[in-house]
């Protein structure tokens, strides 16, 4: 699996999951166990990087950090704006899980 099989089941995960964006939002799910797994763009801010990772580790969140800027996560997800953080909920008929599990084994 490569990058672009993760990009591509973001661009599902957008039509069928269920997903929050931003590192606040993301952070938050983390810490109440709702997320299934965080997606961190290479670029976040250091500070929010280290409590979300703390949170995930903690928590047993599976973490991906997306070999692109905020602004290439953004535009993966089709958002017209830079996304530095999402945490995935549910991810509907996407595969975005077994895509990042693959990608780490293979990385």
């Amino acid at each position: 699996m490569s990058a672009t099989s993760v990009t591509r089941e973001l661009k599902n995960l957008v039509k069928t999951g269920v997903y929050v964006l931003g590192a606040r939002q993301s952070i938050r799910a983390v810490a109440h166990g709702k997320a299934k797994l965080l997606i961190i763009a290479r670029n976040a801010r250091p500070d929010l990087r280290e409590r979300a990772l703390y949170l995930a580790r903690l928590s047993g969140v599976p973490v991906y950090v997306f070999p692109g800027t905020s602004t290439d996560l953004g535009v993966a997800l089709g958002k017209p704006f830079r996304v530095s953080m999402l945490a995935v909920i549910d991810e509907g008929s996407s595969q975005i899980l077994r895509a990042v599990e693959r990608e780490a084994a293979s990385g």
